[in-house]
């Protein structure tokens, strides 16, 4: 096992056993290896995706915590932050949500093949997953280079819990992004963004952005594609 996914588990004083260790390892083997014919992420050096993807998506489970049970992420792409969280975190369930047909297939057959009995794939939009039971459901939303804050916050606000949060990983551009997200925020019930630095050696540019979920989420929000599109909540 990589000896950095230890270090950033054990941080959160999370103890990464053997066979979760090999379940990482078998998880980047399927990415890798799908990647050859799917573009699932522009990193395909082993030593890089190792550090890049695993232990990146490690860095999230100092801001769980013990009691959460329920977390979503939202544009899940090849799986990342969720499907290592979920080898990490076992007591949790995960919904995977990806409205890319091929990129939900490849979820499901990871998860299929680690033996993953806590995860789950949704091919709708986030929109439309916040519309249904799963609205306001969540003790954490998450979300890995899927667009900028103030969009974020629309998708992934409204899936959360009153007392749940958002944690969103992001990088430099959150020096831009910030300044203009806070009517999204505040507009889908969410308080005041904090940032704290992931930690990650040769990144260190990676940030963690929480939002608390600090009142419920206006009906009107997320707005649909169409209505949204080019008209940020600003």
């Amino acid at each position: 096992m990589n000896p950095l996914w230890v270090e950033i588990a054990a941080r959160a004083k999370v103890t990464l056993s053997e066979a979760q260790g090999a379940k990482l390892g078998a998880y980047l083997d399927l990415l890798i290896e799908t990647n050859k014919t799917m573009n699932l992420t522009r990193i395909v050096d082993r030593e890089s995706a190792e550090r890049l993807h695993i232990a990146d998506a490690l860095t999230l489970l100092e801001h769980i915590w013990v009691r959460d049970r329920r977390m979503v992420d939202v544009g899940s792409g090849g799986g990342v932050p969720g499907i290592p969280l979920a080898i990490a975190r076992p007591d949790m369930t995960f919904l995977l949500v990806e409205s890319t047909r091929k990129k939900a297939i490849f979820l499901e057959k990871a998860i299929d093949q680690l033996g993953l009995s806590n995860v789950s794939v949704s091919e709708w939009r986030a929109e439309d997953v916040a519309r249904s039971n799963n609205r306001e459901a969540f003790d954490i939303a998450t979300a890995r280079a899927v667009g900028a804050l103030d969009l974020l916050a629309e998708w992934c606000l409204p899936l959360v819990r009153v007392g749940g949060r958002m944690l969103a990983m992001k990088g430099e551009r959150i020096k831009d992004e910030l300044p203009v997200a806070g009517k999204a925020i505040k507009w889908v019930g969410g308080g005041p963004a904090k940032i704290y630095p992931a930690n990650l050696p040769g990144a260190d540019h990676h940030v963690i952005v929480e939002i608390h979920k600090v009142a419920k989420t206006d009906k009107a929000y997320p707005r649909s594609p169409s209505d949204a599109k080019g008209k940020p909540i600003r």
